[in-house]
């Protein structure tokens, strides 16, 4: 008691020590004002669960950035071109001839530049004629012939440019353990060939040229073969290509395999807005196949028939950087809050409506119009 009143604490009155809240620009509601309910409730975790996905999406369209298509003609003109290959046959080395022969009327032996080993075709297919080689950590094909499951196909630029910059590196052939003489031959490296329309093909010996007592026996022959790299320009092991990976089987002796290819120079270009650019230099090619059995008089083999194609593609891929990221997380995350308030507002609403008009229906059953009962 003081002077015969009490002290009273009203509830507009700011708690004692609590100065600063009595200037709070958003003043929040007493808490025994406020009501909890499960309609509240459900909109919360429906809010919730709506802004994690909007967020997921907004992160993978900012991951995936802004892919550019350009195309051009290509500047300077290029006088070489490097081609990478690794290809197994079901044959003894001895009796295989590789070469190249391109528009210019250049003839390239190929074989003494690639180096060629002994293997055996059940070390790289099963026995259904699936390529079976391991993986490493990586998940690249033990072999170093580039399979992967990033490459050329649907992976984003970022992607490829990192595998890209990733040290090219030809892997050893594996071993023959117990499985008897070796019956293939791998045939692998790196070469450079003229710049122009071209042929590279793999053929008999004493086929195919006139080469004097070096006539293979018919009986020998078999072009099954397994392409684990081939591609033109600098050598990217971990990027895949259209024929990495492909197993083709002979059903006779005579019989021609051909692979005809388009290849564009392309560029990929990745861009930040916080960091430098980083590019690689390549090429992508295009290849349809046409393989049949042929008579005696003509030449069996495995023949890859490439064109240049006088364009470059660059393909440039841009992102935002992790400011304007931020700013588009949180414009998200703010609209999600207005949609949910207003979305909650108007569902309390319709149910009080909807209630009001329950009542009303109640008292006119059992009542007259002034609500008194009838005698």
């Amino acid at each position: 008691m003081m002077n015969g009143y009490e002290k009273h604490s009203f509830d507009d009155e700011p708690e004692p020590g609590s100065f600063v809240k009595a200037f709070d620009a958003f003043p929040k509601s007493k808490p025994q004002y406020v009501t909890r309910t499960a309609g509240g409730g459900k909109w919360t975790v429906a809010m919730a669960l709506v802004s994690l996905v909007l967020v997921w999406a907004e992160l993978g369209t900012w991951w995936r950035g802004t892919e550019n298509h350009t195309f051009a003609v290509e500047k300077g003109v290029g006088h070489s071109m490097q081609i990478n290959l690794d290809i197994v046959l079901r044959m003894q080395c001895k009796d295989l001839h590789v070469n190249v022969q391109d528009a210019s009327g250049d003839r390239i032996l190929a074989a003494s530049r690639l180096q060629e080993d002994a293997t055996n075709w059940a070390q790289w297919v099963d026995n259904k004629g699936v390529h079976k080689l391991g993986r490493d950590t990586h998940g690249k094909v033990v072999t170093g012939a580039g399979f992967h499951d990033e490459g050329f196909g649907e992976e984003h630029v970022h992607d490829i440019v990192a595998l890209g910059k990733k040290k090219p590196k030809w892997s050893k052939t594996p071993r023959i353990w117990g499985r008897g003489p070796a019956d293939s031959c791998r045939i692998y490296g790196s070469l450079d060939l003229n710049k122009v329309q071209g042929d590279f093909h793999i053929t008999a010996r004493g086929h195919g040229y006139a080469e004097f007592g070096e006539h293979l026996d018919h009986n020998a022959f078999n072009f099954s073969h397994i392409v684990n790299e081939l591609s033109f320009g600098p050598f990217y092991p971990s990027l895949v290509n259209p024929l990495d990976r492909t197993v083709n089987v002979a059903e006779n002796h005579f019989h021609k395999f051909q692979y005809f290819m388009s290849v564009v120079p392309t560029v990929y270009t990745v861009g930040h807005s916080h960091s430098a650019s980083r590019t690689i230099f390549t090429n992508q090619y295009a290849v349809t196949e046409q393989s049949h059995q042929i008579n005696e008089r003509m030449v069996p083999g495995i023949f890859f028939k490439y064109d240049i194609e006088p364009i470059l593609l660059t393909v440039e891929e841009s992102r935002d950087g992790y400011l304007t990221f931020l700013i588009k997380v949180i414009n998200v995350l703010s609209g999600v809050l207005v949609a949910g308030h207003w979305g909650f507002t108007l569902s309390d609403w319709v149910k009080e409506v909807i209630g009001r008009r329950r009542r009303q229906q109640s008292q006119g059953m059992i009542g007259n119009e002034k609500g008194s009962y009838h005698d």
